[in-house]
């Protein structure tokens, strides 16, 4: 099972969007996945609210900050924002589901995916 299903398994077991992202690594992170659900824990639901960023995005950047431990990663955090935004439509929970709008731009399982496809593309 590739990473991108892994964590939408997780996302199906439970776990927030940001859980999901952190756990689907926490084997790399040398994690378990009790310290991914802490980790993540604040960032469901865009942050709780879903007027927030989503959690799956939160999540990878977490993962980028903890792969590169001690290293600057302003560069790559930017281009994980930028590549997710391109792929899912928007940045914030309440955007991606529509919930204003109708329209849905992106289901969670995308953007939990998406967020762990762009982390594999950058690490």
């Amino acid at each position: 099972m590739d990473k991108k299903e892994l964590a939408v398994k997780y996302k199906h077991s439970g776990y927030n969007c940001a859980q999901a992202v952190i756990a689907a690594f926490a084997d790399e992170l040398g994690i378990d996945l009790e310290t991914a659900r802490s980790l993540g824990a604040g960032f469901g639901a865009g942050m709780g609210t879903m007027g927030a960023t989503c959690g799956a995005l939160c999540g990878a950047q977490i993962v980028l900050g903890m792969k590169n431990k001690g290293t600057p990663v302003m560069r790559q955090a930017r281009q994980l924002y930028s590549e997710f935004l391109d792929r899912c439509g928007a940045t914030i929970c309440i955007e991606l589901k529509g919930v204003t709008t109708g329209k849905m731009l992106c289901s969670c399982d995308d953007c939990v995916a998406n967020a762990v496809a762009i982390l594999g593309e950058l690490l």
